[in-house]
């Protein structure tokens, strides 16, 4: 089976977090499975731009993008976090190529054309998964930072909740699981609504039930499952360990996001 996993939030930023989070991706190479790790970062972008005196803004979820914030993102996401990924891999045994989507032109952007204008901010335009497969070819994993080259030279921030959907998509793959520092999709009572169906998301968006960064991961969630994911799971990162056996047990963290 092809996984692709988006991993940020807690899954990143706390070390027993990551730990669990690599030990899972490793089993499941391991089992025989294709798998792609796409990695966001904001709290240790929002970290350097602090130290670089610039503060961040965000619009529904998505990060204001200058071109100085821009080449800070090209520093923290596609530098360090995407090779101390691809070292906590090669720790367990696991080879791990790192790259950004510019790399091997795997992902296209174009600029997300937004009021206010959200700067150097973009949008999967074209993918071309044949280096995922190549990769996947030498019993490796893809890690991906949640960047892309536009047709006019330019990196963009993107999304990486956008970015993993993307991914999925363009790979076909069987499952889509987001690792997030929430614990799944509240609803209107504040429980964790452990299914949520598509048809669902307008009112509870309308509703300002669900808000900020859970708006592009719904929004994710919908292109993945039209694009024909057949499985796609908010998954809390402290449940990481669950992956390898996520198509066989039941929906007991988490939320899992449907067409119906």
């Amino acid at each position: 089976m092809k996984f692709v996993i988006k991993l940020g939030g807690a899954g990143l930023e706390n070390p027993a977090t990551l730990e669990a989070a690599v030990a899972a991706i490793v089993e499941l190479a391991r089992d025989g499975h294709q798998v792609a790790v796409v990695h966001g970062g904001g709290a240790a972008l929002t970290r350097t731009l602090t130290q670089l005196g610039k503060q961040s803004e965000f619009v529904a979820g998505l990060r204001i993008t200058d071109a100085e914030t821009r080449d800070a993102a090209l520093m923290v996401l596609a530098g360090r976090l995407n090779k101390e990924l691809v070292a906590a891999l090669g720790k367990h045994g696991q080879a791990a190529v790192g790259m950004s989507g510019g790399d091997g032109l795997v992902f296209r952007a174009r600029k997300k054309r937004t009021a206010p204008d959200l700067g150097f901010v973009g949008e999967i335009a074209s993918a071309d998964p044949r280096w995922l497969h190549a990769v996947w070819q030498m019993n490796a994993v893809p890690v991906i930072s949640s960047l892309a080259l536009g047709y006019d030279g330019q990196y963009y921030n993107i999304n990486a909740d956008e970015m993993a959907a993307a991914c999925a998509a363009s790979c076909r793959a069987d499952v889509l699981v987001f690792l997030t520092d929430v614990p799944g999709v509240r609803g209107a009572d504040g429980e964790i609504m452990r299914w949520l169906t598509l048809k669902q998301i307008p009112e509870l968006t309308r509703t300002a039930v669900v808000s900020g960064g859970m708006l592009p991961k719904l929004s994710a969630c919908r292109e993945a499952l039209m694009a024909g994911v057949q499985r796609v799971r908010i998954l809390p990162a402290g449940a990481a360990a669950q992956l390898p056996d996520l198509c066989s047990t039941r929906n007991a963290e988490g939320t899992e996001v449907m067409v119906a």
